[in-house]
């Protein structure tokens, strides 16, 4: 399960900017295509930001949808899978969206 790492690397990227503040809150946002399972990250949180500035915070997790531009016929269109093709019948795009995996913002105490 690699989300337990993604989970460590983002309480440790959180915690790093918080400055020792406390933090209330982080919003994720993450593709659908990323291959990384939401639920995992949200399952391994709590016990990840035990004992640091995100204990007790809140985990809000976007899931951005995947969306691509066609390269032959230039239409925008959403990609619910990797290979997903284009209405026109085309592999050939660029994907717009639906790949990342973002820390968005996140909210600290007033100190």
């Amino acid at each position: 399960m690699h989300e337990l790492g993604i989970t460590r690397n983002i309480v440790a990227i959180v915690g790093d900017a918080a400055k020792g503040r406390r933090v209330r809150c982080v919003t994720l946002d993450v593709g659908k295509l990323s291959g990384v399972m939401t639920q995992a990250i949200a399952f391994c949180f709590e016990a990840v930001a035990k004992d640091s500035a995100l204990e007790g915070a809140t985990l809000n997790i976007r899931e951005i949808d995947g969306r691509a531009r066609c390269e032959d016929c230039g239409i925008e269109f959403e990609t619910p899978t990797l290979f997903t093709p284009c209405a026109c019948g085309s592999r050939q795009f660029k994907r717009l969206q639906g790949e990342e995996l973002n820390i968005k913002s996140m909210e600290l105490e007033e100190g």
